[in-house]
């Protein structure tokens, strides 16, 4: 175990969590021969089916696999347009690329952190066919204004929901509603299979679609013939990662309740911590205070780097060296190389820039004791205090 020069054991930004149950079902499928493909992926995609109110899923090899092909079941390719979101995790845009889609980038609400549909509208051409919007750290955007906006405009939606397993709006679970909904089975996601992802489609044409994009574009006649009709890859889920994922859903309620509880002692921590050091006038921001809908897949702060002497990466340093390990969740995706050679400007986002710029993952598991929190709110406050501008 790492340890820092206190000998305090070193907290990770976040950590999987797979017990024994679920290790010796590993086991068991490895011992029967069968580790593709198989009965356990059949039976993970009708429990999740269940779990989404009998709407039909396929899984795939990873959450990226998963929104590449939920756009080409939605038919969006060369000289389409899809809007979507400067700050997530850089697949969200590389998938629109990959069809031959060109992504189209609105600002954020500095409040969640998530799209800002009031500009959506204004970003619709004749070339538009799609909204993609992510939903940051868990917390869904207003989904009676999304499909507004789509049945209006005629658009489909691909909702990223990678980080959104759990989460719901106004008691619906994110999944069993709305148009193709995306999500990521990751290491670090709230229900990991170590890799992977679900697609939530609509009907049984659009999953079998999904089936024939997942394998090779494979179409099975009979006993003894094939065809390939579409242009497929290879991005199935095997028996081995459905079988973690069969456990983990088991296991889904307690990881909430605890992931919940956690976020509900950051707020009270942060707060107590700041009012105790007399930083009442840092604009720390905290992220939205929702425990109805999210999931608590991350909890993210936006430092007041403004009023500080130092950058994000100094202050990720020094809770490094107080044994505290943190993520950038994330940076703005128009400054990457690839999309400033493509022409994006990133000054087209400033509430992102900003954002992607200041935003700071503290960590958060189930695992996590309660110390842990008081532990890292005490060591960001005495970073922010210590470098706080005159």
């Amino acid at each position: 175990m790492s340890t820092t020069e206190n000998t305090l054991p070193f907290i990770p930004f976040t950590r999987p969590h797979f017990n024994q149950e679920t290790i010796d079902a590993v086991a068991e499928v490895l011992r029967s021969g069968w580790v593709t493909s198989g009965p356990k992926l059949a039976e993970f995609e009708s429990t999740l089916s269940d779990y989404f109110g009998g709407r039909p899923v396929r899984c795939f090899a990873n959450g990226t696999a998963t929104m590449k092909i939920a756009l080409q079941v939605a038919g969006i390719g060369s000289g389409d347009e899809v809007i979507t979101t400067p700050i997530s995790w850089v697949a969200t845009s590389n998938v629109i690329l990959s069809v031959g889609a060109t992504p189209v980038f609105v600002d954020i609400d500095p409040v969640t952190r998530n799209i800002d549909l009031n500009q959506i509208a204004a970003a619709i051409t004749p070339k538009t066919r799609a909204i993609m919007p992510v939903y940051l750290a868990g917390l869904p955007v207003n989904m009676d204004q999304l499909y507004d906006l789509a049945k209006q405009y005629k658009l489909r939606v691909i909702e990223d929901a990678a980080q959104a397993f759990g989460s719901q709006w106004r008691g619906q679970k994110i999944g069993s509603i709305g148009d193709l909904v995306s999500f990521s089975f990751q290491a670090n996601k709230n229900l990991s299979t170590v890799e992977g992802g679900c697609l939530v489609l609509n009907n049984a044409d659009e999953a079998k679609l999904a089936e024939k994009f997942r394998l090779q574009g494979l179409t099975r006649q009979g006993m003894d013939g094939m065809d390939v009709d579409v242009l497929g890859g290879k991005d199935n889920l095997t028996d081995v990662n459905a079988v973690i994922g069969l456990h983990q859903l088991k296991q889904l309620p307690a990881f909430q309740a605890r992931r919940s509880s956690l976020a509900k002692q950051y707020f009270d921590a942060i707060r107590h911590e700041m009012e105790s050091a007399g930083l009442g006038n840092l604009n720390l921001e905290l992220p939205v205070e929702n425990f109805t809908d999210s999931n608590w897949h991350m909890f993210q702060v936006v430092l007041p780097l403004e009023q500080l002497n130092v950058d994000r990466a100094q202050v990720m340093s020094e809770l490094k060296d107080l044994g505290i390990g943190t993520g950038v969740h994330y940076p703005l995706i128009t400054g990457f190389t690839l999309y400033q050679k493509l022409g994006f400007k990133t000054e087209a986002t400033p509430v992102a820039k900003r954002i992607g710029r200041c935003i700071l993952t503290l960590p958060l598991f189930p695992g996590m004791a309660d110390e842990d929190v008081g532990r890292i709110a005490k060591g960001l406050t005495g970073i922010l205090k210590k470098h706080r501008k005159n």
